[in-house]
């Protein structure tokens, strides 16, 4: 099973599924680095509970003017509520966490 098919069961169950999408510029060292702590944050604190979406704004530049990013890499937090932007690397864990809303 997947990962979208693991939250899509939460979801229909009522649990609590969060909606999350990371924008970045390629493959540039802060880039990487974001996708890499921020699948361990999923993991580890999120397992089952996510749905994670990468966008290149490189690739996709128009998912990034609609979103209106202004600086990446940018994690975009849609679910549950309210509406989060964080930027920067994600490597300070702590702080992601409390500034997502994800309690431990």
């Amino acid at each position: 099973m997947t990962t979208r098919q693991s939250a899509e069961r939460r979801k229909a169950a009522g649990e609590v599924v969060w909606g999350l999408r990371l924008y970045v510029a390629g493959q540039t060292p802060k880039s990487v680095q974001a996708i890499t702590n921020l699948k361990r944050i999923c993991e580890e604190h999120l397992a089952g509970r996510h749905q994670l979406e990468v966008v290149d704004i490189y690739q996709q530049p128009e998912l990034a003017a609609q979103e209106q990013v202004v600086a990446v890499p940018m994690l975009i937090k849609r679910l549950p509520l309210p509406l989060r932007r964080l930027i920067g690397d994600l490597s300070n864990t702590t702080q992601a966490l409390c500034s997502l809303g994800v309690t431990t």
